[in-house]
């Protein structure tokens, strides 16, 4: 990555400005997590509400030590899993030098390390930890390409760093560490099985659950059009995304494949949501594995507006 992108990124972080970065999940719009004016200004930015947190993004765990509490459990999660795509909740520091913003004013703060290159180097060379939630409108499609942030976010970006396509697809899953039982947030690019294997007993949490971490709203992630769920042909005006071997407009893998299904998902509804289209009907996902993300994406993308109210 050139020298002149990370100089010129850092300058923008240290005057309170956002940078949109690639992760191996999907584009973050990252700012100082220290600075409450630039905190805010990603909220300004993705018109989000402010209940719901942002995740820290550190390069070491050592370095994130400074600002959430390291239980042993928390410790085995992050060494295992870390870099990749597993953020954890843990009990934010009384010290920690955090906007209160980035925890939505909870005493739990969620953190992560991310497995990309181009973010490791950009979070090594800043020093500080960068609050970074996904680099687009809030409620719609998650960016997986520098050009999916750039048509959603346009000119209120000062600079966009090209990393290429996501690998993983969909966003971190989420677990919180701070009760008596680890429990899922949201899923996704890390799946239960794999944490459950490491850990034991693992749980979802319910989900009229307080809203801890990004990704709890009920209505989220949705495109401009409405999406209808576990259907295996179209209906007039409709377009149908696909899974596994089928007639479709867009196959999330033909192969049945879940790890490609989750790193085409935003790239291929976003192509499908188009004003030419009346609706997108997608295909079933089967609920293992990743297929659990990539079912939670889908169930909040179709949910109704009124899903959410402002009163939590």
């Amino acid at each position: 990555m050139k020298t002149i992108l990370i100089q010129q990124a850092c300058t923008l972080w240290d005057q309170g400005e956002v940078v949109a970065i690639p992760t191996e999940t999907v584009y973050g719009l990252a700012a100082d997590a220290g600075k409450d004016t630039a905190v805010a200004k990603i909220f300004a930015i993705k018109g989000r509400p402010q209940f719901n947190p942002l995740i820290i993004h550190g390069y070491s765990l050592q370095q994130l030590s400074d600002y959430v509490e390291i239980t042993p459990l928390f410790e085995k999660l992050a060494t295992t899993f870390w870099p990749g795509p597993l953020t954890i909740v843990g009990h934010r520091k009384k010290d920690a030098r955090l906007s209160y913003l980035v925890s939505a004013g909870l005493d739990t703060v969620a953190v992560r390390i991310p497995g990309h290159p181009h973010a490791l180097e950009l979070l090594k060379a800043y020093g500080n930890p960068l609050a970074a939630p996904s680099a687009n409108k809030s409620n719609t499609i998650s960016p997986t390409s520098a050009t999916d942030v750039a048509i959603s976010l346009k000119d209120k970006v000062p600079l966009i760093i090209d990393g290429g396509h996501t690998t993983v697809g969909v966003e971190s899953t989420i677990i919180d560490v701070t009760g008596a039982i680890p429990t899922i947030l949201r899923p996704g690019g890390t799946p239960y099985e794999d944490l459950a294997a490491l850990i034991g007993e693992v749980q979802y949490a319910p989900s009229d659950s307080v809203i801890k971490a990004p990704g709890m709203l009920k209505r989220h992630y949705a495109p401009s059009i409405p999406l209808h769920l576990n259907r295996r042909a179209k209906q007039e005006g409709e377009v149908l995304l696909g899974f596994g071997d089928m007639e479709c407009d867009l196959n999330l893998s033909k192969e049945g494949c879940l790890q490609e299904a989750a790193a085409n998902l935003f790239r291929m509804m976003r192509e499908l949501d188009t004003i030419s289209h009346q609706a997108i009907a997608v295909a079933p996902i089967p609920r293992i594995g990743l297929g659990v993300a990539i079912n939670d994406r889908l169930q909040r993308a179709a949910a109704s507006p009124e899903s959410d109210s402002h009163d939590h």
